[in-house]
């Protein structure tokens, strides 16, 4: 018995997370024997040679002397204010003191999901999807039930679809907007066909809105909230994104919706949250300024700004390969490319990735780990450098030549 291994929990049996697993690891392999590998699997800005505006940086400097105890369980009364007044200036009923603070938004959907699920409860998630919000589900006792938006709708759901999936047990409707890995930025009028849908069958929404101001080329983002009204809604927001601060890890939530009906969800999370005694207080210093200060995401996502630019260079990358198909992205930091089926009718995006990964030296996320029964989509991150993806999209293309010259040779043995 000494020797045999620790057993884990069977839980983590249907759980992964691609965008740093085993192609990852390989990665990490081919840099130790001296490879430089072209990341575009994870959209993390530090890496990419962003930086944290000034005034953050600042803001947590002068409030270092002020974060060396523990604080709220929700957070710093001053940081959930900011948050609070935020969605009020867009229109929506919130107060501070339905506002949580958290360890970056993966916390807090972690959190959610263990103050809503019992066993076997369901939750609605768009397929392709953040992974971590069916890992979650799943690590909490939850049944994720995937609703499809495919690039033939441009990557949007369709609320009578997901009406259709709706059982006794299904709990809640989780809505990406702007979507990561799509790009899809939802309209007015499917937002209000899907809180409709959670009207009318008793849903909590969850909205991941973390790219809220990640926008190109006139694109505009809805919040939920005040579409939502009395439902009950979460939203989800930090500074990761739109603020270039992922290692900071700020996120925050806050709870909309009737109050007869929030009572409890309102009393689990504060139990939630207690139970880890409250987030990093040092970068929730940041949270005020961010809000209150310059929307400096903007001018990179404009015409002449990087982040425009490397969209391009993507879109210009698809366009000139003769097996690349994609629905240019309208938000977020990435794209999702798909190989034209007629092409290749047995593409493998997993073997793919991995054989891009051996020759080329360059990473990606394959489309089957958002949670799709396809195998012919990828995701890249707009974050390098716009000469850096064309010479990403010319590798990409020679490994797709190979990919069909090993094909044709197999149809010609068979």
């Amino acid at each position: 018995m000494q020797n045999q291994a620790i057993a884990v929990g069977r839980r983590l049996d249907q759980v992964r997370y691609d965008i740093r697993g085993p192609l990852s690891r390989r990665a990490h392999e081919l840099e130790a024997e001296g490879h430089s590998v072209l990341r575009l699997n994870i959209g993390n800005p530090g890496l990419f040679g962003f930086r944290v505006p000034q005034h953050l940086r600042d803001a947590i400097a002068n409030a270092l002397p002020k974060s060396e105890a523990y604080c709220h369980q929700q957070g710093l009364v001053e940081a959930r204010e900011a948050v609070a007044a935020q969605h009020r200036r867009n229109g929506a009923a919130a107060v501070a003191e339905r506002v949580f603070i958290g360890n970056g938004v993966s916390e807090l959907i972690d959190l959610s999901l263990r103050a809503l699920l019992d066993p076997g409860d369901e939750v609605l998630i768009p397929a392709p999807d953040y992974p971590l919000w069916t890992a979650a589900t799943r690590l909490n006792g939850g049944q994720p039930v995937h609703y499809p938006c495919p690039p033939e709708r441009a990557h949007l759901p369709d609320p009578d679809e997901i009406a259709a999936l709706v059982t006794p047990r299904t709990k809640a409707l989780v809505i990406i907007n702007p979507n990561n890995p799509t790009g899809a930025v939802y309209p007015r009028e499917i937002l209000e066909a899907l809180v409709a849908v959670a009207a009318r069958h008793g849903l909590v929404l969850l909205c991941d809105e973390i790219y809220d101001s990640v926008l190109y080329d006139g694109a505009h983002f809805e919040p939920l909230a005040p579409l939502a009204g009395e439902v009950p809604c979460i939203s989800y927001g930090g500074l990761s994104k739109v603020h270039l601060a992922c290692g900071y890890r700020v996120g925050w939530l806050s709870v909309t919706g009737a109050a007869r009906r929030l009572g409890d969800l309102l009393h689990a999370l504060d139990l939630l949250a207690s139970l880890r005694l409250c987030s990093n207080v040092t970068a929730q210093w940041a949270i005020k300024p961010a809000l209150e200060g310059p929307n400096e995401i903007g001018a990179l996502t404009q015409p002449g700004g990087r982040l425009h630019a490397a969209r391009e260079a993507i879109c210009n990358g698809v366009a000139r390969s003769a097996f690349l198909q994609l629905v240019q992205p309208q938000g977020a930091l990435y794209a999702f490319p798909s190989v034209d089926p007629e092409r290749f009718p047995d593409f493998d995006d997993e073997a793919f990735a991995l054989a891009l990964l051996e020759h080329e030296h360059m990473i990606l996320v394959p489309g089957s780990s958002f949670n799709i029964a396809a195998r012919n989509h990828f995701r890249v991150t707009l974050l390098p450098e716009p000469v850096v993806l064309d010479d990403a999209f010319a590798r990409i293309e020679r490994e797709l030549v190979l990919t069909a010259e090993r094909a044709a040779s197999k149809r010609r043995v068979a």
